[in-house]
């Protein structure tokens, strides 16, 4: 809904979020990526009032269940965006990581 199918910021909701949502595929992305492999999901943990992606939704109309976040979770969340944004570097023709 707010990074878009290839994680480049460009979701429906990706402009009604405060603040925007970034794109998760550029290079300062990868860099902080290859330096810091939790950085995708320490953002969703250290968000300023740790309700940043549930408000943004709910706000927009999607239907937000109640959640706990666990740690299979948060890995899910990391291992995915790894792979999504390995994937649409792919596509632009750069390795794959």
């Amino acid at each position: 809904m707010c990074h878009g199918v290839e994680a480049r910021g460009d979701g429906p909701l990706a402009r009604k979020s405060h603040p925007p949502t970034p794109d998760l595929t550029t290079e300062a992305y990868r860099k902080r990526l290859a330096v810091y492999p939790g950085v995708i999901v320490a953002s969703i943990i250290l968000q300023p009032d740790g309700d940043l992606i549930p408000r943004t939704l709910r706000e927009n109309g999607v239907r937000v269940p109640s959640h706990s976040w666990t740690v299979r979770d948060f890995r899910d969340i990391d291992a995915y965006m790894k792979r999504i944004i390995g994937v649409a570097h792919a596509r632009d023709g750069q390795p794959k990581r």
